[in-house]
């Protein structure tokens, strides 16, 4: 079993469902309001534990009703809460999400607590990092708190899985030397390269780049095509599993959580890990709300075994 250790946000997602998105200017009403878990690492952190894996977090919550729903939230899923810290005089993560017929997305995030976490918090984790088979993050806590957690892994031979999101044009190279695994979506990706991903073509260039900029592993996700990936052996498209889209958001978190908890530490099986991983955000999509959405092994298992 996968020892995975989460760095990253958690919110408290509030989605109106509309036909479609309002203009600038334009009033439009909602024909319905939830809400459910999200941010990206606590959807990652779930989707690792939803797929087997040992999964720990590292995450600020606020003292308020927001930061005890997530915490509930993730022990419901399986995921050791011990490094959850909460704050006081802020509050919990919050991210106000458009969701219209098509199952397509538009999202404003309020960072709350998460911008709470800190170096500090990280190093007094390092037993916990140290002792993990892998680490995932993302840039939804301080980039400051992305480095100190990569710095720990690497000199404790643990694997290093960076999901550049939201994506900043210029990533640290400081970060980016201890990055194992590079994940963007190809929005992302065409920020941080400055070279757009419209085909085939494209995405490899996108990878080439990457690479240049010092990560030897590349994977691309790029919507309902699928995910390019780019390592030293591998160099391909995984398709899609197509399926009608009720709700695309956490489908990327969804992507990555299992195809770390599948991951060999040689990325010899990538191949196989990103199809996996493919089918569960196949799944994802095809559901409402980011953590409900999320399949379980065995459902994902069971689909690819009579596929």
């Amino acid at each position: 079993m996968q020892k995975i250790v989460v760095v990253g946000s958690s919110n408290v997602d509030t989605t109106l469902h509309v036909v479609d998105f309002p203009k600038p200017g334009e009033t439009i009403n909602a024909l319905d309001i939830t809400e459910a878990g999200g941010g990206k690492g606590a959807n990652q952190a779930i989707a690792a534990a939803k797929a087997g894996s040992e999964t720990y977090f590292i995450n600020r919550v606020g003292e308020d009703s927001s930061g005890r729903f997530i915490l509930k939230q993730l022990k419901c899923y399986g995921v050791d809460t011990t490094y959850v810290q909460t704050t006081s005089g802020t509050n919990t993560g919050h991210a106000y999400i458009n969701l219209n017929e098509a199952g397509q997305n538009n999202i404003i995030i309020d960072h709350g607590a998460n911008y709470e976490l800190s170096v500090e918090d990280i190093d007094a984790a390092e037993e916990l990092i140290k002792d993990s088979d892998t680490i995932i993050t993302q840039f939804e806590t301080p980039i400051e708190v992305a480095i100190e957690a990569f710095k720990i892994a690497k000199k404790n031979n643990v694997i290093t899985i960076l999901n550049p999101a939201p994506a900043i044009k210029e990533l640290p190279k400081e970060l980016l030397k201890l990055t194992d695994l590079i994940a963007p979506n190809e929005t992302e990706s065409s920020l941080i390269t400055g070279i757009e991903v419209k085909d085939l073509e494209s995405i490899k260039a996108n990878s080439d780049k990457l690479h240049e900029l010092g990560v030897k592993n590349v994977v691309i996700t790029y919507g309902d095509k699928g995910s390019y990936i780019s390592t030293a052996n591998v160099e391909k498209l995984i398709p899609a599993f197509k399926v009608e889209a009720a709700d695309t958001t956490g489908a990327g978190d969804t992507f990555i959580g299992f195809l770390t908890s599948q991951l060999q530490a040689d990325f010899s099986n990538i191949e196989q890990a990103a199809t996996f991983a493919a089918r569960a955000s196949s799944i994802a999509v095809s559901r409402l709300g980011a953590q409900p959405s999320i399949p379980t092994y065995n459902e994902v298992n069971e689909l690819m075994g009579r596929e």
